[in-house]
């Protein structure tokens, strides 16, 4: 705070003299020295006065966390739109690649953020995995997931499912197939729990089935998993929006 490293919603540094808020939003810039730098660029695919939808790259976080600061897609959008009110409606692992919907308007934010917290959200993603022919596709898998003893993973247990998702084949090429996910339901890491539990983990996923050491990013090998279009209708305006990633996961490389 004496630092000036802490800001309310205007941007505005706090000071420890100001008087309390009821329901006031504060952001802590930190510094972390010598960050380095994500060598992807975001594409920004849409933007209008009430929404930025930006393509993300993989190994990108949305948000500020850990290690990551500057590094992210939320401040790199901020500085080079030069909007400082943006907030992500949604979030995306950090390898994953894909569509990330942001609000413009603090005062907006709250009505795209119901349409999530309600399901009212259409999300598809695309992901290479290993094939099994004796899996009856399309399929939905259906289980419980609840933190892991280490606290970055998820894992199934027994009891009421509160985890869905519809999981469909695109394309086949000998070992390995493009499949499309539409998760039911938001439970975090739910398509990478999904598929390892079902045999066809994620090409690249360093965390499920086993857990790799941190740290050991190989921008060569990205997880193959593409948050590929999402869709809804505008809770402000009342039009349906549907927006699609302009990237893709090449069979090809992957199964090579």
């Amino acid at each position: 705070m004496q630092q000036g490293e802490l800001v309310d919603e205007e941007g505005v540094a706090v000071t420890a003299q100001q008087p309390y808020r009821p329901g006031i939003r504060l952001y802590y810039y930190r510094s972390i020295p010598e960050e380095p730098r994500v060598p992807f660029n975001e594409v920004v695919l849409f933007q209008d006065e009430l929404l930025v939808v930006a393509d993300k790259p993989h190994f990108l976080p949305v948000t500020p966390g850990g290690r990551h600061l500057q590094e992210t897609l939320l401040v790199r959008l901020k500085r080079r739109l030069g909007i400082d009110t943006l907030a992500p409606l949604h979030r995306l692992d950090r390898e994953t690649a894909g569509v990330v919907v942001f609000a413009v308007r603090t005062g907006t934010r709250g009505a795209y953020q119901a349409l999530f917290a309600q399901r009212q959200v259409t999300k598809h993603y695309e992901a290479i995995a290993p094939w099994r022919p004796e899996l009856s596709f399309p399929l939905i898998h259906r289980s419980r997931l609840v933190q892991d003893d280490h606290f970055l993973r998820m894992r199934e247990v027994q009891g009421e499912a509160n985890a869905e998702t519809l999981i469909e084949v695109l394309a086949v090429q000998g070992d390995t197939a493009r499949y499309r996910l539409t998760p039911l339901t938001g439970r975090t890491h739910q398509l990478r729990v999904h598929c390892a539990a079902l045999g066809i983990p994620i090409v690249g996923d360093r965390m499920y089935p086993t857990l790799l050491p941190a740290d050991t990013d190989d921008h060569a090998r990205p997880l193959q998993l593409l948050a590929r279009s999402i869709a809804f209708v505008d809770p402000i305006s009342g039009q349906p929006r549907c927006f699609d990633s302009t990237q893709g996961l090449a069979l090809a490389r992957a199964a090579g």
